[in-house]
């Protein structure tokens, strides 16, 4: 077989493939990978002694959990992004809005099988003292874990994570699918923050500079470069002091703000943040707000307060001696 006649073949093998994916996307109902969709969720160990997350409210103040800062809403994910156990996503696909359901995920496939390996005996001299307690959580050798006993200057730390080994119910209820831009920002930065910011998205023109084509004749030609006016889609976000002191947020911000530039389409992410007036005038300095004045001005206010300036350094002197 010529050269040729094998590249045909393989051209004609892909014309083929592309063409069954084609007819299976067609095929496809329901919510599909990539599908913004809003949902309501809750989940706890298969035996139901522990809550291990929700998006009700109402559960959250039962279980006693509704004063940790956190808001109990209804969450945005993302279908194939893992944003949510792969067995629940899973059952989300092909799913219509209105949809409910209650899948269990296997402790493997949640938080994985409990390790006896991973507790070890440390020195509590590694420990903080204020967290030498059973059950506090603690750090070690920058590994996150917990304090199972603790005797003498020795602790019994547990590396699994507490729902090591566990099986994981989940009951949820499609209640939307997401199509506005604007929303399925918001909806991400809430999942990754815990906090639903401000937010809009403009088109903007930008100037940049972008490389000039070289001459094909000049093999030496420095490259050049020409300004030219482009538009890029932005997301504005308002940044609040919540959001500033968020730690997800402080670790990353660079990641987060990649996320949402690839899953919402836009060039880029702007973080505004603003310093209202206080109405309260300048910044005092010392001697009640005098501060910044010439040594001629503090002399003239003296003077209108009718106080002698030499008295005051003579009772100065006085009391330092």
């Amino acid at each position: 077989m010529t050269e040729d006649q094998e590249a045909e073949l393989e051209e004609q093998a892909d014309d083929v493939e592309e063409a069954a994916a084609d007819e299976d996307a067609e095929e496809a109902e329901g919510l599909q990978n990539g599908a913004f969709v809003e949902i309501d969720y809750t989940a706890y160990t298969a035996d139901g002694d522990q809550l291990v997350d929700t998006t009700d409210p109402d559960v959250a103040e039962e279980e006693g959990v509704d004063d940790q800062g956190q808001e109990f809403k209804p969450r945005t994910i993302v279908l194939g992004e893992g944003h949510i156990f792969d067995g629940v996503e899973e059952a989300l696909v092909g799913s219509e809005v209105g949809d409910s359901g209650t899948v269990t995920i296997p402790a493997e496939e949640a938080f994985g099988e409990y390790d006896a390996d991973d507790v070890q005996t440390v020195s509590a001299e590694k420990i903080d003292e204020d967290d030498r307690y059973p059950g506090a959580n603690v750090q070690v050798d920058g590994q996150q874990g917990y304090i199972s006993t603790i005797i003498g200057g020795r602790a019994r730390v547990d590396f699994n994570h507490p729902l090591a080994g566990e099986d994981v119910e989940y009951e949820y209820e499609i209640l939307d699918e997401v199509d506005d831009r604007e929303q399925q920002a918001a909806g991400l930065f809430e999942m990754y923050l815990g906090m639903e910011p401000d937010l809009w998205i403009e088109t903007d023109e930008v100037e940049e500079e972008v490389p000039v084509e070289p001459d094909e004749d000049d093999e030496d030609a420095e490259p050049e470069f020409e300004t030219e006016t482009v538009e890029k889609e932005t997301v504005y976000l308002e940044a609040t002091p919540q959001m500033t002191m968020n730690q997800q947020w402080m670790m990353g911000k660079q990641q987060i703000g990649q996320q949402i530039i690839d899953q919402i389409g836009v060039d880029r992410v702007i973080v505004q943040e603003t310093i209202d007036g206080m109405g309260m005038g300048g910044m005092g300095g010392m001697m009640g707000g005098m501060g910044g004045m010439g040594d001629e001005d503090i002399e003239a206010a003296l003077e209108d307060a009718d106080i002698d300036a030499d008295e005051i350094v003579d009772e100065l002197e006085g009391a330092d001696e």
